[in-house]
């Protein structure tokens, strides 16, 4: 087919980062086109549109919805609307990658995936922890008993003052001066759905789809501040999780304010006969294929995802223009992807219902699957 006209929603950090700077590199040109961008911000679209080699800039997404030059989005916009923005989408017949997180809870990414069946319509999910060799390795050598039964598995990850710090926040132009304060907000803020989700994906890729859930949650940095401005944190930002796979199979998990036990984004597993942690098994590197590559970038993993060669290997969020390629994939050449909107719903739940069980006291059995 034609090339794919590609709307971008949201001219934040994220939709600079991952999507336009990446996608408005030669290399990308045979397969797709910056048909347009949307962000509410005044004069943020143009900015972006003159910067990028964007065709169309808007302030308002409805717009960009009713260009028909854009076949599909990616949306970078602030997780607590994504929902709203999907199911619009799905309406107009775009086809969609979310920026993690999809939707904030289950029900809703059933909605949207509904809908999107409805309309004829894909939808890819980041992040596309399962692209990862390492992990498909991990995962395999488990399914072959290397490391014996898993007893338990830890993953997570800690806010910090990562977002404060990004590169597009500290400048005085209205492409650099972005402000981070909805990671503080309800709905879609906290760390689990923007940071501990990385590391959900790649556990429940490797270990299979969750049955329960419980969990403890408050509020450990009640201001944040930002460009000498103090706000009000409103969404929890120190959850510990305990998530069951059956057999006496478990998890702990945590999205916090401050300190990590494991890598970011890469679970540690202790089985009966041995461990994976840190890509080693056992003390021994884990090989899989790309590993020389991966070591050659200084453990940078995305250098071996799909697309991401060349100029791309230099970049921020490279992982995130391998998901919005696995959407191009499928839409011109009908290639599957392992980033579902499934196995993306099934991380939503087991988040959610954290939440749920630390509010109620009551652990949470869990109902999707992928």
């Amino acid at each position: 087919m034609a090339k794919l006209g590609i709307g971008v929603v949201g001219a934040g950090s994220i939709g600079i980062r991952a999507a336009l700077e990446h996608l408005s590199l030669p290399d990308v040109q045979d397969r797709l086109f910056l048909a347009a961008v949307c962000d509410p911000v005044p004069g943020r679209a143009q900015a972006a549109a003159a910067k990028y080699g964007v065709a169309h800039a808007y302030e308002s997404y409805e717009e960009l919805l009713n260009d028909s030059s854009v076949d599909a989005i990616t949306v970078g916009s602030p997780i607590g609307i994504h929902f709203e923005q999907g199911m619009k989408a799905a309406k107009a017949g775009k086809h969609m990658h979310f920026n993690k997180t999809m939707t904030t809870t289950a029900s809703e990414a059933t909605q949207l995936i509904d809908a999107a069946k409805a309309n004829n319509v894909h939808i890819v999910s980041s992040p596309g922890q399962m692209l990862r060799n390492d992990n498909k390795m991990i995962r395999e050598l488990i399914e072959q008993g290397a490391i014996g039964h898993v007893a338990w598995a830890v993953t997570g990850a800690a806010f910090g003052t990562y977002h404060e710090n990004e590169s597009l926040r500290t400048g005085t132009d209205v492409l650099s001066n972005i402000n981070p304060s909805w990671y503080w907000k309800k709905p879609g803020g906290g760390p689990l759905f923007d940071m501990t989700v990385y590391g959900l994906h790649s556990l429940t890729g490797v270990m299979g789809p969750a049955t329960r859930v419980t969990a403890m949650s408050g509020i450990a940095t009640p201001i944040r501040e930002f460009a000498g401005v103090e706000y009000t944190v409103e969404a929890d930002d120190n959850t510990l999780i305990v998530v069951d796979f059956g057999k006496a199979s478990f998890a702990f998990v945590y999205g916090t304010p401050t300190g990590t036990v494991s890598a970011f984004g890469s679970p540690s597993y202790y089985g009966l006969k041995g461990q994976i942690t840190g890509g080693l098994m056992n003390g021994e590197p884990i090989q899989y294929d790309g590993k020389e590559i991966v070591d050659a970038a200084n453990g940078f993993w995305p250098a071996i995802l799909p697309h991401v060669t060349g100029k791309h290997r230099e970049m921020e969020e490279a992982h995130v223009f391998a998901d919005i390629m696995q959407l191009v994939d499928l839409v011109t050449d009908g290639t599957p992807t392992v980033a579902t909107p499934e196995h993306a719903r099934h991380v939503i739940e087991i988040i959610e219902a954290a939440y749920i069980a630390a509010s109620t006291g009551i652990t949470q059995d869990l109902n999707t699957t992928f």
